[in-house]
């Protein structure tokens, strides 16, 4: 698998945080500066499937990397987004977390935010 310790894509020199549940990474394919993937070490395919202990240990994580990439990039905000499934654009089956800083005219009209998935649907 891509997130697996023996995967050509990931080396441990990769990895900016870790704990008992998981790890944070850079983004391969980034759609900012800064845009890094919060990843569990167990292999699973659904955010529905987390335990408590991994939804804990996942989300100290994600504030220890925002709070990292807040200082060395200096985004003006943050989406968080998790793809869930086929439909909802999930390619990579082992779950992870996207958390993607933005910045101030990085898009025309950032209204909507997370929205903005499905085409037209971001501006209400």
């Amino acid at each position: 698998m891509i997130f697996c310790m023996s995967s050509p894509f990931l080396e441990l020199r990769d990895r900016l945080f870790e704990n008992s549940v998981g790890f944070s990474i850079y983004d391969k394919f980034p759609v900012s500066d800064g845009h890094c993937l919060i990843v569990p070490h167990r292999e699973y395919a659904d955010f529905f499937d987390s335990t408590k202990e991994e939804i804990d240990g996942l989300n100290q994580l994600l504030f220890q990397t925002k709070e990292f990439i807040k200082k060395k990039y200096n985004p003006e905000g943050f989406n968080i987004g998790i793809n869930s499934g086929k439909a909802a654009g999930q390619t990579i089956f082992h779950m992870h977390i996207h958390l993607i800083p933005r910045y101030k005219d990085d898009v025309d009209n950032p209204k909507g935010g997370v929205r903005n998935v499905i085409p037209g649907k971001g501006d209400y």
